[in-house]
């Protein structure tokens, strides 16, 4: 009878215990991985190469347009204005070697003023030059960087803040900035 007991109690614990479900836990990956085209900062700087603000619409930086073409049109207009000017003001010289009559605009400057105007044009219409240049290749590069980085993983895990301490000694402020990463 003892036996039947310890049996009949063995049968109950064993069923109650093989009858519960352990729930399935799946864990869900939150991260969602990105593909890595190693081509893009070449392609982004080609566009860019081809016509100035097409790598940085290709990168969706839509906001930097106005930037590339204001910096280049602004250094454009600045080398036309300056190319005709430097014309205006040859021709006159021009003129007057040649012998002919000085045109009223520039009849009370004397041949070396002319000639110090000529200069100062010639070497604002060089320098817009050269910004235009700096500026095409500058966009070039922006483009290449931005599509670089825009690559680049960065996990939440890491911050950068900034930082104010009271020094109660003192009653001063100190600033800084800390930087925490959370594991």
């Amino acid at each position: 009878m003892r036996y039947h007991f310890i049996l009949l109690f063995l049968f109950f614990g064993l069923t109650s215990i093989s009858a519960q479900e352990k729930p399935l836990i799946i864990a869900i990956d939150s991260l969602k991985s990105e593909t890595i085209d190693p081509l893009r900062p070449a392609k982004a700087a080609f566009y860019s190469a081809i016509v100035p603000g097409l790598g940085q619409i290709y990168n969706k930086k839509y906001w930097k347009l106005p930037l590339v073409y204001g910096a280049i049109g602004t250094s454009t207009y600045f080398y036309i204005d300056s190319q005709k000017n430097y014309k205006l003001y040859r021709d006159e010289y021009k003129n007057r070697l040649a012998g002919n009559p000085a045109s009223t605009t520039l009849a009370r400057l004397d041949d070396s003023r002319l000639i110090a105007a000529q200069k100062q044009f010639q070497r604002n219409r060089d320098l817009s030059a050269l910004f235009i240049v700096g500026f095409y290749v500058l966009n070039i590069i922006d483009a290449n960087i931005d599509a670089a980085l825009s690559q680049f993983n960065v996990s939440e895990k890491l911050a950068l803040k900034p930082a104010i301490d009271r020094n109660t000694l003192t009653s001063e402020n100190n600033f800084g900035v800390a930087l925490n990463y959370s594991f």
